[in-house]
Formats: structure tokens, sequence, C-alpha cells
């Protein structure tokens, strides 16, 4: 009896002891998710880069300048020095940067034996290792430490922020802080008064583009009765984007779009199979940070942006057209907000406009114009309900384009009666083509992106006539930009596995590109 009495008493002595054990346990979980929690959640604003990427990303790149940081991920040091750099990186990174488009910060992690052969590239004998210069430099480069001209630089001191800045500061001759917390224009003259300006255009464009493709895609857009507009506009995208690796990516998506959405595609279950594909097309090239808007950028974060590059894509591809070419563009365009621009009240006001149009385009000019003149409608609009509202940007206020600064001889007087300005379309029509033609891709064509003569000068044009398709009016036809022999490579590749479908062939040229 009494042993039976003392088996029990030792069961509830266990029971009783591990009680507070258990809970102990349970505390330090509650305590783990807690601390976890409270960490930060913000993405770094250092771009990490590697040897798979690190050549695209800095070819690619808006910025003037670049900064990469060797490092190493178990290196103390290295780990204490990052909440510096990221203090720095703050200023320049990224969709809230302060000082966008001048400065890239980067880092590559030398511990990653993906890295071994870019760091010794370096020779990167220490961590962490600074290095400055200009992106395109950084490019298939090296360094050494007995080269007598470079043009990288290594930053020696620069072990905090206020260092590290105080550098840069001096090669630039600027007065960037730590504490700067909003976007100064001292960098970004006015787009009123500077033609110039819209140089950096080009990467808005790009950006605009990007962003709309990736909001049709998240969105799940695409469907049965939208699929044929956006190959009409895709077409317009590979013959007359302003940049080249979006002519080339919206090249990549259109020969691959019957596989990716054949027209059963919305009849099947399987409609996820596909996704991974999908999003591996980056229409604008992979790998390239975004978040830059420089001409685009408003002087607070939800003003301008994605709608100005919009706009700007828009008249790019208005002036780059041919005359045969100005009623297909205008369908395609009509067509695409309607069906894949998000905004309702904006896409509903914008194909009033369109459905407003009685005749048919027969000259570019035409059809510029009308956009250009929409435009100004829009802007009209909004101006009179963000005044009303306060939701305007008091930096960039909607005005009538182009304004006198920028174009004296497109102004022929002011009807005051009727508060209209009198416009000499002939002037209207030169402006916008230069402006949106020429000018924006010089910056481009001095950097050897947007394409050279040799490659966009005269390209062969694949316009799919398969039942699935849709037909394009010959004096319509466009161009799949052969930007590259590897592009070159993939349209021979796609061409010989549809032998069951009917194409037609025609040499499109593409000057001005």
């Amino acid at each position: 009896m009494y042993s039976i009495l003392g088996l029990l008493l030792f069961i509830l002595f266990v029971c009783s002891s591990a009680t507070p054990f258990s809970s102990i346990g349970s505390r330090r979980s509650i305590l783990r998710e807690v601390s976890d929690n409270n960490k930060s959640d913000h993405p770094d604003y250092a771009v990490e880069l590697n040897s798979t990427n690190f050549d695209d990303v800095l070819k690619d790149t808006p910025d003037t300048y670049a900064v990469v940081e060797f490092f190493a991920h178990w290196c103390p040091a290295c780990r204490n020095y990052k909440p510096h750099y990221e203090k720095v990186a703050r200023l320049f990174n990224g969709p809230d940067a302060v000082h966008p488009g001048i400065i890239l910060m980067t880092r590559v992690d030398c511990a990653s034996r993906i890295n071994t052969k870019l760091c010794d590239k370096f020779s990167v004998g220490h961590y962490p290792m600074l290095f400055w210069g200009h992106p395109s430099k950084f490019v298939g480069g090296s360094w050494e430490p007995k080269q007598e001209k470079s043009d990288l630089r290594v930053i020696d001191d620069a072990r905090t922020a206020d260092l590290l800045l105080n550098w840069i500061n001096l090669k630039l001759g600027s007065s960037f802080g730590l504490d700067d917390s909003k976007f100064e224009t001292e960098y970004l003259s006015s787009n009123i008064s500077d033609p110039g300006q819209i140089v950096k255009a080009i990467y808005d464009v790009e950006e605009a583009t990007s962003t709309a493709f990736d909001i049709i895609l998240e969105h799940k857009m695409i469907k049965p009765e939208t699929r044929a507009s956006l190959i009409k506009f895709l077409q317009l995208l590979v013959a007359h984007h302003p940049s080249r690796r979006c002519r080339k990516g919206s090249a990549e998506l259109l020969v691959s779009f019957d596989d990716l959405y054949p027209t059963d595609f919305w009849s099947n279950n399987e409609q996820e199979a596909d996704k991974g594909s999908v999003s591996n097309l980056k229409i604008c090239g992979k790998d390239v940070p975004r978040g830059y808007w420089t001409f685009c950028r408003g002087s607070k974060n939800d003003t301008r942006g994605f709608s100005c590059g919009l706009w700007v894509l828009l008249h790019s591809l208005s002036v780059r057209i041919e005359d045969g070419e100005s009623q297909f563009a205008f369908n395609a365009t009509c067509d695409f907000v309607r069906n894949f621009f998000i905004c309702e009240e904006c896409r509903q006001h914008f194909y009033k406009m369109c459905s407003s149009v009685s005749s048919t385009f027969n000259k570019a000019h035409d059809y510029a114009l009308w956009l250009w003149s929409t435009h100004n409608k829009v802007n009209e609009r909004l101006s009179k309900e963000e005044s009303s509202l306060g939701t305007g940007d008091p930096n960039f206020p909607k005005t009538i384009w182009p304004p006198k600064q920028l174009c004296p001889s497109c102004y022929l007087g002011h009807d005051h009666r009727n508060n209209k300005i009198e416009w000499n379309q002939d002037e209207v029509y030169k402006f916008l083509v230069t402006y949106y033609g020429k000018t924006i891709t010089s910056l481009y064509n001095k950097d050897k992106i947007v394409g050279n003569n040799g490659t966009d000068r005269a390209i062969e044009d694949l316009v799919v006539e398969a039942s699935n398709a849709i037909v394009v009016p010959l004096g319509a036809a466009l161009a799949i930009a052969v930007a590259s022999c590897a592009f070159g490579a993939l349209a021979c590749y796609w061409r010989s596995h549809q032998k069951s479908r009917k194409y037609f062939h025609h040499l499109h040229s593409l000057n001005n590109i």
C-alpha cells in the first residue's frame, strides 16, 4: 500500500514540476514571436547584386553614378556597417528616394560562392570594400590595386554614414544630408522651363510600361474579350516603343502569346499552369531597379508617376508611327486604355473621347494632334477638380501643354471671349515630334541602349494571320524588333514550330528609333 502511495506521490510531483517548465517554454515562444514581430520588415534600400545580374543591373540603371559594396555576411564589421550604408542608400534608392536618379547603391556578398569570381575581378582584399564609378564602368570591368589609371575609385574613408556621405558630397560638389526627408528639385529642373528634361523620361516610359503589364497580370485582366486588344497594343510597342529593351520584351511576349494564352485557355481548369512563364516575361527587361520616376516624379508620393509615364509613352508612340498606321495606333491605344487601365473613371472619360471621333485617321499628323488635344482636355478637367479638392501636386499643377516657354511658335493668340488658345497646329506637331520623338531618345542613344543604325534600320515583320490571332490591315503591319542575335534565334525557333499557321512577311523601317 505504501509503495502504491509513493508511486502516486511521485507522479503528482512530476506533473506539478512539468507545469512551470512548460509555461516557461510557452512564454519564451511568445517572447520570440513578439521579438520577431518587432523586427523591421522594411526591405533594404541598397540593391543586392550577384554574378548573374551584376552587369545587367548596372548597365540598365538610369542613375548617373554607382557605389558597390563588397562584403561578407559572416563578417561582424560588415553587419555593423550595414545600418550606416543603408542610411545613405535611403537617400538615393527606391520609390521614396529623396534624391533619385543620381547614385545607385548596391552590395555584393563575397561569401556566397556564386560571387567568388566577381569579387576576384575587383581584387577585394578586405571587407567591407566600397567602389565608386559610372555604372557602365562596372560592366565587364575589373580593378587592380596597382592599376595606374582606372575609371573606378575605391572609397577609402567611409566607416560611418556621415563619412560616406561627406565623401560623396566632395566628389559631386553637392550638399546632401542624412536628414534630408523630402524630394528636392535642385537636380531636376522644372519640366516647363527646361525642354532637355524630357530625355530622362525614357526611364519613366520603361517603368510605366513595366507597371502597366504588372497590373494586367496581377489583376488577371487578359480574358477572351480583351485578348485581341492586348495583341494589337503589343504590336504597336514592338514597332515603335522608344526603348529598345521594351521593344525586345514586347516581341518576346508577342511570339509566345499563343502558347501562354491559347484561345481555349479560359475553357479548361488549368489556367494557372503558365503563371510562372508569364511572370518570367519582363516586358522591359529583368533585374532592373524600378521606382525612380525622374521626369515624372511628383513633389508628393501619390502624384504623377505612373499616369505621367503612361501619357509620355502614348505621345512617344504617336509621333513615331507612319501615316498608314495612324488608325491602327488609334484603335490599339483606345482599346488598351478601355480594357487595361485600372482607374475606372479615367478610362471611361478617355474612351468617351475615343468614341466621339467620327472620321478615320489617315495621317500620323492628325492622330498625334488628336492625342495632344485629348491630353489637354483631360488636364483641363482634372485641373478644376484638383483645384477645388486640393488633391493636385502643388509643384506640378495640371496645365495646357506645351507652355509658351517651350514652344512660342505654337501660339497664334488668345480668344479672350471664349478663353481659348489659338494654336498653330503645324508648329505643335513639329514640337511633339522633336520633344517626344528625337529628344526623348537622345540620352539612350548616347548610352547605346536604344539601338544602333545596324540593328533597327530594317527588320522583319511577323504578323500572325492564324485563326486565333487578330487580322492586321496591310497599311498598319507592325514590326517585331530583332534587337539581338539571341532574339533572332528565338524568332527563328518560333517560326519553325508554327508550320500549321499562316504568316506573311514584310520589311518595315524604324527610322529615328
